[in-house]
C-alpha cells in the first residue's frame, strides 16, 4: 500500500518534532551519519520507505475471551475485527509497511506444548491483524509453537491466506531462517527474525525452536555463540540482495526495562553487517532506544494490542516510525497506553499533552544509558520521572 502521508500528517498522533526534523538532528548527532549533501538528496530525491511498527500482539487468551463476551453482548464481528487497532490504525494504515510481532498461533489443533503458559486463537481472528492495517508479521518469539507443529502450519496457512507477510518460523529451520522479501517506491526491504534468550533468562523448553525436521522459531537455545553465527550467516547473505535490512529479535528479560549485555553486542553485529535499524520486544516492557552509527535500535517495543493481560501496572508503550533509504534511517516514536481495562481493554491509544510529556520523559530515562538516542528525546534527558512512572512495577502476568 501507498502511504506516504504517514511522513507528513501525524493524524491525532502527530509528534511536535517531523520526522524531517528528526532527520536533521539524528545525522547531526549521531557518528557515521549521513552529510549535509546526502541528508539534502535524501530529502529531495531519495527514495524511502515508512514503517510503523508495534510490539508485542497476542490475539488470543484474555482478547479472544473479550471478543466473545462481546459477541454474547450483541456485537457483530464486523463491528469487532476493527475495534482493537482503532485508536493506532491511522498510524498503521498511513505506513508503506506496518510490522507487528504476533504473539500467538492461530490454531484450534495440535499438541500442547509443555511449559510455563500456551497462547493461541481461533484463525477467524487474523481479520483483526488485516483491519489494523497489518502488512507483515514476525513470528520469532516464544509462542509461536505453543501448539506445535500443527500449530505453526495453521498460522502459516492463515497469515498466507490473509495476505499478511511473515518471518521468523517454519516447518523447519531453513524455512524459519527464510527472510521476508518485500519491495516498497522501488526499494528492496528484507526481514529477518529470531528468539534468543541466555540461561539466566530462559524460561522456555527447547522445543519452541524449529530444527531441520521440527517446526518452530528461528534461533537457539542459550546459546551465544550459536546466535552470533546464525545472525552473521544471515544478514551478510540478507544484506546483498535488499536496499533495506532489518531484523526483529525476541530476547532479553521478561518484566525488565534493563537491557542485556547480549542484546546489545547482537543489535551492534547487525549494524556492523550494515542493517538500516534493529528491533526488539519480549519483556512486556519499553526498553531504551539506542542509535549506533546512526542505526536506530529499540530494544523492547513493549505490548502492543496484547491480549496477554487484563490490568496491567505499567500499561506504557510506543510505536516506532521509520523512515528507511539506501542512505540510512531516521525515526520517532509515538507513547501510547497498551490497554485501559475495563473500559477499553487491549486497544492501545495515543497519548497527548501532559500524558505524552510524561511517557517521553519515562521512554528518555530507559535510553539514558547510550550516549546517543532519539533527538525525539534529547530535550527530555535528566528530566525527573513522574510519580506514577517512577513507583511502577512488574506487570504481574503470565507469559
Amino acid at each position: 500500500m501507498d502511504r506516504r502521508r504517514f511522513l507528513i500528517q501525524g493524524a491525532s498522533a502527530a509528534l511536535a518534532l517531523g520526522l524531517a526534523r528528526i532527520g536533521r538532528a539524528q545525522s547531526s548527532s549521531a557518528s557515521g551519519a549521513a552529510s549535509p549533501s546526502a541528508r539534502d538528496s535524501l530529502a529531495a530525491d531519495e527514495p524511502s520507505v515508512t514503517l510503523a511498527v508495534g510490539g508485542d500482539t497476542t490475539l488470543g487468551y484474555n482478547l479472544q475471551d473479550h471478543f466473545d463476551q462481546q459477541l454474547v453482548a450483541g456485537k457483530t464481528k464486523d463491528e469487532l475485527w476493527p475495534l482493537y487497532f482503532a485508536g493506532v490504525r491511522s498510524l498503521m494504515h498511513d505506513a508503506d509497511v506496518a510490522l507487528v510481532n504476533l504473539e500467538c498461533p492461530f490454531t484450534e489443533r495440535g499438541e500442547k506444548l509443555k511449559k510455563n503458559f500456551n497462547f493461541r486463537a481461533r484463525p477467524e481472528l487474523v481479520s483483526i491483524l488485516k483491519e489494523g492495517s497489518v502488512d507483515v508479521v514476525t513470528m520469532a518469539n516464544n509462542h509461536t509453537n505453543d501448539w506445535g507443529k500443527e500449530g505453526v502450519k495453521d498460522t502459516l496457512k492463515t497469515l498466507d491466506k490473509a495476505g499478511i507477510v511473515h518471518f521468523g518460523a517454519g516447518l523447519h529451520l531453513k524455512e524459519a531462517r527464510r527472510p521476508a522479501l518485500l519491495e516498497r517506491h522501488g526499494l528492496k526491504l528484507g526481514f529477518l527474525g529470531y528468539y534468543f534468550q541466555a540461561a539466566p533468562d530462559m524460561l522456555e523448553p527447547v522445543e519452541v525452536y524449529a530444527t531441520r525436521k521440527q517446526a518452530g522459531v528461528a534461533g537457539c537455545y542459550e546459546d551465544l555463540d550459536c546466535i552470533r553465527a546464525m545472525v552473521r550467516e544471515d544478514v551478510s547473505a540478507l544484506v546483498r540482495k535488499v536496499d533495506v535490512a532489518i531484523p526483529y529479535f525476541h530476547w532479553g528479560h521478561e518484566g525488565s526495562h534493563d537491557i542485556r549485555d547480549y542484546q546489545i553486542e547482537l543489535a551492534h553485529l547487525c549494524v556492523d553487517l550494515g542493517c538500516k535499524a534493529v528491533l526488539g520486544a519480549h519483556p512486556h516492557r519499553l526498553q531504551g532506544i539506542e542509535v549506533e552509527r546512526g542505526v536506530p535500535i529499540f530494544y523492547s517495543l513493549g505490548n502492543f494490542v496484547y491480549g496477554g493481560i487484563k490490568e496491567p501496572k505499567d500499561p506504557l508503550t510506543m510505536l516506532a516510525r521509520l523512515r528507511c533509504s539506501r542512505l540510512g534511517t531516521t525515526a520517532d516514536v509515538v507513547p501510547l497506553q497498551f490497554t485501559r481495562w475495563p473500559e477499553a481493554p487491549f486497544q492501545p491509544f495515543v497519548l497527548e499533552e501532559q500524558a505524552r510529556e510524561d511517557a517521553l520523559t519515562q521512554i528518555m530515562s530507559f535510553s539514558a544509558q547510550f550516549a546517543t538516542t532519539l533527538p525525539q528525546l534529547e530535550p527530555y534527558r535528566g528530566r525527573p520521572l513522574p510519580t506514577a512512572a517512577a513507583a511502577a512495577d512488574s506487570v504481574g502476568a503470565p507469559r
